[in-house]
Order: structure tokens, then C-alpha cells, then sequence
């Protein structure tokens, strides 16, 4: 059951957030045919990894479009891949710009616009979409270096696609485009109004803890970068929205509330006791920051 079938629904607008829709599975797909918002003011938060095909992402992103009264988007790694398969061979930064010009005209809301005020149950917050890929930070604990972390990863069998779809283009490492998106975001949130909070959205955690679940600890420096550890300390933080490692839950770090709200693949959401809450209430009428 997903959040918005759920009895007892409020008439007040809310704030929902969802990842990894992967829909190039066909059971996936149809959870995208099947959300529908609950309210004609409800927002949806799109954290990434929608898909790897760009018609595929363009079909996703105007369905729901067509739903809810705002879509917020944020790009996951899958959006960025350049698979063979995809009539659309650009790479790097000319994808990725492809992408926000599509969503331009679908009037999705990319890391380029203006943050929007959300003003319904649980505002006013401002809803920043971030864009910060990852920069090998997060190696493995007895890692000293990228290529020692990077080996490691190799030997255990347990390496990013990324690896080989993901294009830093013109950049040259991924590393190097993370540390130009980690500079730029910082610009923009530092310009953000300090009293008015905001609800950070990035495909990957901004910090480290999140990723000490995951069973291969190998993958976690493809997660994320340290240069975003602070961020929900050093802006007016009320939530910190992201996906990427399908492992829906809510922590918290600082006090800061946390909220990974992926779906993942059908093998993973089918297993029993897995939870399937999403897409995720962002905030209600009592979690204002």
C-alpha cells in the first residue's frame, strides 16, 4: 500500500516524495501508471533514477506532470547513464542539460530553477532539488585512496554501472564535475533566505551514515561525496530527501530528519515485510521545522 491510497485522506494539499521508479522494468512502470495524488494541490518530489532511456524519463515525468500540481525532479545516476540502446547519445553535462531542457518544457521543476515555496501542511519551506554526484569519498574502511578503494570494489565483484555508462564529459572524472556541482549548489543554498527552511532533495545521502547498511560496503563510494557532510547544519534544514540506495526508511542525523523514499527493483520491493510506503509524506501539519 502506498501512501496515497491510504483511508482518511486530508483535503489539504500535502508534500509527497518518491526515487528510483526504475521504470524500465514493466512492474515498475505500472506503479508510475497507478499514483495519483490525493489532493489537487499535492506536490511530488522526484528524487532520481527515474530511468535510463530518455523516453523513457520523458514519459514518467509528464505522466506524473499531468497529476500533481508540481513535480520537483532531481537527477539519479541511471538519468545520466549514455546506454547503447538510447537514440539519445549525448554525454556528461550535454545530457544532463538535455534533461532539464525536457523537463523546461514539461514544467518540472530541475536543480537549475528557482526553489519553490511550499506553502501547504507542514510550510512554509523552500524545496531545493540538488544535483551533487559523488566523489570516491565514501571508500572502503581500510581504503588510504580512490584506486586503492576502487580495487577493492573489483575484487569483491561489487562495481557501479556507472563506471562504464556515466560520462564526465567535458570534465575529466566524475569526481571533478562533483566538486563543480558541490560548488555551485553551495552558492545557491548560501543565497537562500536563512529563515525560511528548507527541504533538501539529492538523489544520493548528503551524509555517510546512511550507507553503513548496505551489505557491500564497496558500493558506498558511489554514493556520495563528504563536501555535503555539513549541509544540514550549515542551512535551515527541516528535511533531507534522497534515494539511490533502496533502503526506504527514515533516520536521523543531528536531529535532522532524513527520508529515503525508493522504490528499487521489483526483486527488492517484492521480498515480504519490505516496506512500500511510498511515495513518502515529506512533512504534515505538526512536523514543521
Amino acid at each position: 500500500m502506498n501512501e496515497l491510497d491510504q483511508p482518511n485522506r486530508q483535503s489539504e494539499p500535502d508534500l509527497f516524495a518518491i526515487s528510483d521508479l526504475h521504470i524500465a522494468h514493466p512492474e515498475n512502470r505500472k506503479i508510475v501508471e497507478g499514483l495519483r495524488p490525493a489532493s489537487d494541490g499535492d506536490w511530488l518530489i522526484v528524487a532520481g533514477d527515474v530511468g535510463e532511456l530518455v523516453e523513457d524519463i520523458s514519459w514518467a515525468l509528464r505522466t506524473l506532470r499531468d497529476r500533481f500540481a508540481k513535480v520537483i525532479w532531481s537527477p539519479g545516476n541511471h538519468e545520466l547513464w549514455t546506454p547503447k540502446p538510447d537514440p539519445v547519445q549525448l554525454r556528461g553535462v550535454e545530457r544532463y542539460q538535455h534533461l532539464v531542457d525536457i523537463c523546461r518544457g514539461l514544467d518540472v521543476l530541475t536543480p537549475e530553477d528557482p526553489y519553490a515555496l511550499w506553502e501547504g501542511a507542514g510550510g512554509p519551506v523552500r524545496v531545493a532539488p540538488l544535483f551533487t554526484l559523488y566523489d570516491y569519498t565514501f571508500r572502503t574502511p581500510t581504503a588510504a585512496t580512490k584506486d586503492e578503494s576502487i580495487a577493492q570494489a573489483y575484487e569483491a565483484g561489487v562495481v557501479c554501472t556507472d563506471e562504464f555508462f556515466l560520462h564526465p564529459d567535458p570534465y575529466a572524472s566524475r569526481e571533478e564535475w562533483c566538486r563543480a556541482r558541490v560548488a555551485y549548489t553551495e552558492e545557491r543554498l548560501a543565497a537562500c533566505d536563512p529563515d525560511v527552511p528548507l527541504v533538501l532533495v539529492n538523489h544520493y545521502p548528503l551524509v555517510r551514515e546512511p550507507t553503513r547498511i548496505l551489505r557491500h560496503q564497496e558500493f558506498a563510494q558511489w554514493c556520495g561525496t563528504e563536501r555535503t557532510a555539513d549541509w544540514h547544519l550549515r542551512f535551515n534544514t527541516g528535511v533531507v530527501v534522497y534515494g539511490h540506495l533502496h533502503i526506504p526508511r527514515t533516520t536521523w542525523h543531528d536531529g535532522v530528519r532524513f527520508e529515503e523514499v525508493s522504490v528499487g527493483y521489483p526483486r527488492e520491493w517484492r521480498r515480504p515485510g519490505h516496506p512500500r510506503n511510498v511515495p513518502r509524506r515529506v512533512l504534515t501539519a505538526t512536523s514543521a521545522p
